[in-house]
Parts: C-alpha cells; structure tokens; sequence
C-alpha cells in the first residue's frame, strides 16, 4: 500500500479532506523521522515500533569500476 493509498483509505473512512489527511500522515511520518534520527525508539501500542539499528560494516564491490567500497 502506497501512502497515497492511505491517504485515500484514511478520507474515505474519516470523511476529511484528503489534501488535511495528506498534512497529518507527512507530519506523523515526520516526527518519526526526526526521533529516529536523534536516536530514539518510537513505539505504537497495538501497531508496531520503529526501532534505530547499528549494524557493523562489510565491504562490497563495484563491478562496474572494480573497486571495493564500505557500507
């Protein structure tokens, strides 16, 4: 499901406006963004949780230019 999708899903249910549904979902899908970025977990009871993961580096390669980077 895009997020237009539920942009749409969430309108047709709510009967609100899509372009306010719209504004809600972005700033929902912000907040996240900005709490994960400084390192904190957000948990939603009874959906699910965003949660920041460190993994360690591996080296992959570039076929196309031979070379070998980090990731």
């Amino acid at each position: 499901m895009t997020k237009a999708e539920v942009v749409k899903n969430i309108a047709d249910t709510t009967g609100l406006d899509r372009q306010e549904v719209l504004q809600v979902v972005e700033a929902f899908m912000d907040t996240v963004k900005n709490a994960m970025s400084q390192g904190q977990n957000v948990y939603l009871r009874g959906f699910g949780s965003f949660v920041v993961k460190e993994r360690a580096e591996k080296t992959a390669r570039n076929i196309s230019k031979q070379t070998t980077i980090i990731v």
